[in-house]
């Protein structure tokens, strides 16, 4: 169905002001984080994952200066209690000087819809139910189809939405996965000094 031109100039006028938004009218945006223990530059799916990609710009935009932490590791040793078992490590923005009032969850882009998937280095939003993703967020470690829809990871089969993909610092990653943890808690945790944007235009 075609969308009449008229509706089309409406959504833009309306998304355009939406932080983040129109960094993801541009073939590609990379994300410098820069870490105490080395950067990582990861580029955005910002076709594929237009929804996500503007929610994780808005924070990089509002508080990327103010950086975040990685909290937690995944290996195939601190999961004895899951069948199917990830390698991921987490981590999530500094809000500490954020009105909180202002985080909204967003809808949940299913990589059955982007065509997307878990590969390694892939950047992906975290989540509890679906539409419930926001400002926390994964890296894979190795390939991760369970993490997928359709995957059984979570139980739902909903899977996660993958929006990047890390072009620089698989190193870093891999090195924040192996650092002292207290269950799939790091201890301490690894701290995001700030997070930075290279828009690259069409």
């Amino acid at each position: 169905m075609k969308i009449p031109r008229h509706f089309l100039i409406i959504f833009l006028t309306i998304a355009i002001k939406i932080p983040g938004f129109a960094q993801c009218l541009h073939d590609s945006v990379v994300v410098t984080m820069e870490t105490e223990d080395g950067n990582l530059r990861i580029e955005l799916f910002t076709k594929e994952a237009p929804v996500t990609c503007a929610n994780f710009l808005k924070y990089v935009e509002q508080v990327g200066d103010q950086g975040g932490e990685f909290y937690r590791t995944v290996t195939m040793a601190n999961q004895p209690d899951k069948k199917i078992k990830i390698e991921v490590i987490q981590g999530g923005f500094n809000l500490k000087n954020m009105d909180t009032s202002t985080i909204k969850p967003i809808l949940l882009e299913r990589t059955s819809v982007t065509g997307l998937s878990h590969k390694n280095g892939t950047l992906s939003m975290a989540r509890s139910d679906p539409d419930s993703g926001s400002t926390e967020f994964f890296i894979c470690i190795g390939d991760q189809p369970s993490l997928d829809f359709g995957g059984q990871r979570n139980p739902d089969g909903q899977g996660f939405a993958a929006f990047g993909q890390v072009i620089q610092g698989m190193d870093v990653v891999r090195k924040i996965q192996q650092m002292p943890s207290e269950g799939q808690t790091l201890t301490p945790p690894v701290r995001i000094i700030r997070v930075i944007t290279e828009v690259k235009n069409k």
